[in-house]
């Protein structure tokens, strides 16, 4: 990517730097980074010379032997660096090479041929890394991690290149061991911790800092193969300790005298089961708090019409007599006419129970006693003293009546406003004033009741 040119020029220099100084491991380092963000001629061309002056045994360029002190970060110090004395020899075939802390180490061609193998593939080529094909399945990414982390450890390992070698296949399983790790790269072929190669994901394992290798926000290589084989390693040396099951592994690791210690504690997701049912339930009860809300106002609401008495209907009325309402009454109040039912209007649970209390009922003619000895005059009409819940029902009848009135009134009025204006025309030439006085006469049956009531004013 062009946008990453800069950044591989930057390390090109760096690495340059490192092989005139005769540090090979830090050259290659910064050499294969540069390539991996921006593959150059120069890169290439830096890259065979590093090679060639690996494989001659030479530490610098001119090939004369010598004895470096350097200081350079462990790949699983995090930052801390460190300093010893490496020493560069001639290897070949079999033969001795530097170790961790400066011990001499042997080596088999066989053990030098897949070191050679795994360097010659770019930092990114995680699938030749392990030599799995892309469609592989997980088990065969393990089975292929676990050939090679035992071939290219080293504590077993001493062939030039081996550590290098080990931190790209430590870097290729946990990218390819990673569902999600695994399609950022599948669909970016890049490094999906880089933030040049993709967004980093959740893995497995708990995230550490791993400096001087790539493993930025990852466990280091030796910390990955002692968590991928549970225990001692297998003979590799002392310090390697680590504990798999439903709770938290502690993790410790020691590598040479004095060179590395690490005490970690990760929590994997096999620990974390447990608490995922009570994470859910609580998810989804949050989830349906609105719901329960709304179902709790809605109850709150309906408790007033749960415990109250249903409020009882009205009697039906009409203000013309039919066969059905044939019961003539008066309102107490303004003396407003209407017509009940009076079977019906005696058997309201409510009226019927106040009439019958003082010795009345509902006849054609309106109230009147049981007996029939009181006149009707003294009952019904205007004035006439009425109980609470029959006074309160006439009530509603009265502004019923005068409702329409009203209503009935305000069209008569517009109605006369229009034929006079119609009359009278524009300017009132050839008006006929005699006609618009009738007009203006013309009396309006409900204006005229509304004013016998009482309740509209003369004018």
């Amino acid at each position: 990517m062009e946008s990453n040119k800069d950044e591989a020029l930057r390390c090109l220099s760096i690495a340059r730097k490192h092989f005139d100084a005769g540090n090979l491991p830090s050259a290659r380092k910064f050499c294969l980074k540069s390539k991996a963000l921006f593959d150059t001629p120069q890169a290439g061309s830096l890259l065979e010379s590093i090679e060639s002056a690996e494989t001659g045994g030479s530490s610098s360029p001119s090939g004369a032997s010598s004895t470096n002190t350097q200081t350079e970060e462990h790949p699983s110090a995090a930052g801390m660096k460190h300093r010893h004395p490496q020493t560069s020899e001639k290897s070949e075939g079999n033969g001795t090479a530097g170790g961790m802390g400066g011990d001499k180490r042997d080596y088999t061609k066989e053990q030098h041929d897949v070191v050679k193998r795994v360097r010659a593939c770019k930092v990114t080529e995680y699938y030749e890394i392990l030599s799995v094909k892309k469609e592989c399945e997980e088990g065969e990414i393990k089975k292929a991690y676990r050939k090679l982390a035992l071939a290219l450890h080293p504590d077993k390992n001493g062939a030039p290149g081996a550590d290098e070698a080990f931190k790209l296949v430590s870097k290729a399983f946990q990218v390819l061991s990673d569902p999600q790790k695994r399609a950022v790269y599948d669909s970016s072929g890049g490094d999906p911790d880089s933030r040049f190669g993709g967004r980093s994901s959740s893995s497995d394992f708990a995230t550490h800092s791993f400096a001087n290798g790539g493993f930025d926000g990852e466990v280091s290589p030796e910390e990955l193969f002692n968590m991928f084989f549970g225990g001692g390693g297998g003979g590799f040396g002392p310090g390697f300790s680590a504990g798999f099951g439903g709770g938290p592994t502690v993790f410790s690791a020691s590598f040479g005298p004095g060179g590395f210690r690490r005490t970690g504690t990760f929590t994997t997701r096999r620990g974390q089961a447990g608490a995922a049912p009570q994470q859910d339930t609580r998810s989804m009860f949050i989830q349906l708090m609105p719901l329960l809300l709304l179902f709790a106002f809605s109850i709150l609401s309906a408790l007033p019409n749960i415990f109250s008495t249903p409020p009882v209907p009205e009697p039906r009325y009409s203000f013309a007599s039919t066969a059905k309402f044939s019961g003539h009454m008066e309102t107490g109040g303004l003396g407003v006419s209407y017509f009940v039912n009076p079977t019906d209007f005696s058997s309201h649970p409510l009226i019927g129970p106040e009439l019958a209390k003082e010795g009345l009922k509902v006849g054609k003619n309106g109230i009147e006693k049981r007996d029939g000895t009181t006149a009707e005059a003294k009952l019904n009409g205007k004035g006439k003293v009425r109980g609470p819940v029959l006074a309160k029902f006439e009530e509603g009848v009265e502004r019923t009546y005068t409702h329409e009135l009203y209503v009935q009134c305000q069209r008569g009025v517009d109605r006369k406003e229009r034929l006079r204006e119609a009359e009278v025309g524009m300017f009132g030439i050839g008006t006929d004033w005699e006609k618009v006085k009738k007009i203006e006469s013309e009396p309006v049956p409900s204006c005229e009741e509304l004013k016998r009531l009482g309740v509209m004013r003369s004018s």
